[in-house]
């Protein structure tokens, strides 16, 4: 079975590391398929000062998928406390942009530092170019950059009406189409919808293949909304953004939490304008998608998707399309 992941952020590393113990039993060939348009903190100054795409995502899923995540993993994720010029930098972003200066290839650079930490998978940018996210909101402010975006997003003035890339004609890495074309299940999310999932999509390639797969689409909705960006969204809201974007209906499964948290952390995200994404199973499944309706809640500090029921709702999803084919359509 060949599957390929597409997103970014702390999501899709969370969704990684918990699909990588299906590889090579269920899993025979795995794909993460990662925007770089992020533009703040370590990645954001490596973009400006060494002209590199952002390596932090692309970090963070190789990281993920390592076979074991010992003590080098471990400095590969290490930030810098103190150091001028190091200070708020990770170990994994300076290996990967300066491998990128001396092979020249930031393709290249991936592929060196995933064979390092032994992944079981293939990390493959959606682009291997500069490029920034543009977004149009309702007020009729055009802010450029993921970060400016998401503060802009904050002082709701307006709702993000457009998104596009800058530049908008950037180039897809051959691997990328030719993995989602031949993929079986396509996954995109969890993850920030604007900033982490629809920067894929907005590269031209990586879209037309989406389309023309023959894969099976499964999208992982966040169990949160993320203040700025998707206030007040339902999943089926998350999901008429992706099909906007695209262009028109693609998605065949959604894999929604029916698990509230508890209240003490419902509430701390009250604070930060955050709230549970309201589950409405009914409207999916009217719109001819799939629904699987889960408990997929990791409790800590924060709310997040727990790794391992991921896998097991994905294992499940697997077997069924597996048995039963891809028109099958209900609340599971």
């Amino acid at each position: 079975m060949k599957v390929v992941a597409v997103g970014g952020g702390t999501g899709l590393s969370s969704l990684l590391r918990g699909i990588k113990h299906l590889v090579p039993g269920t899993i025979s060939d795995l794909s993460a398929i990662v925007t770089v348009a992020d533009n703040g903190g370590s990645s954001g100054r490596l973009r400006e000062e060494m002209q590199v795409p952002a390596p932090g995502d692309i970090r963070n899923c190789i990281v993920a998928l390592a076979e074991d995540e010992d003590v080098l993993a471990k400095v590969f994720q290490y930030r810098f406390q103190e150091g001028e010029g190091l200070k708020g930098h990770s170990f994994g972003n300076l290996f990967l942009s300066v491998l990128t200066k001396i092979t020249g290839n930031f393709l290249d650079a991936v592929e060196i530092t995933s064979d390092i930490l032994k992944i079981k998978g293939r990390i493959i940018p959606s682009t291997d170019e500069l490029v920034d996210i543009v977004a149009e909101f309702t007020d009729g402010a055009v802010i450029k950059g993921e970060t400016q975006i998401t503060e802009y997003g904050k002082k709701l003035k307006g709702k993000i009406k457009k998104i596009w890339l800058e530049p908008s004609d950037v180039k897809a890495p051959p691997e990328a189409v030719e993995k989602i074309l031949g993929a079986d299940f396509i996954i995109l999310g969890p993850g920030s919808l604007y900033t982490s999932i629809i920067p894929n999509l907005l590269v031209k390639e990586i879209k037309e293949a989406i389309l023309n797969t023959k894969a099976y689409k499964i999208y992982i909705c966040n169990v949160m909304t993320q203040y700025g960006e998707t206030d007040r969204f339902s999943a089926s809201d998350h999901i008429k953004a992706l099909h906007r974007i695209v262009g028109k209906p693609f998605i065949d499964a959604a894999v929604v939490n029916t698990t509230a948290p508890p209240d003490e952390l419902i509430r701390k995200y009250m604070k930060e304008n955050a709230e549970p994404v309201t589950a409405d199973l009914g409207d999916i499944s009217r719109m001819g998608i799939t629904v699987f309706g889960e408990d997929l809640l990791e409790i800590g500090s924060y709310v997040r998707h727990n790794p391992d029921k991921l896998a097991k709702t994905l294992v499940k999803i697997f077997e069924i399309i597996d048995k039963e084919g891809i028109n099958r359509r209900r609340i599971v």
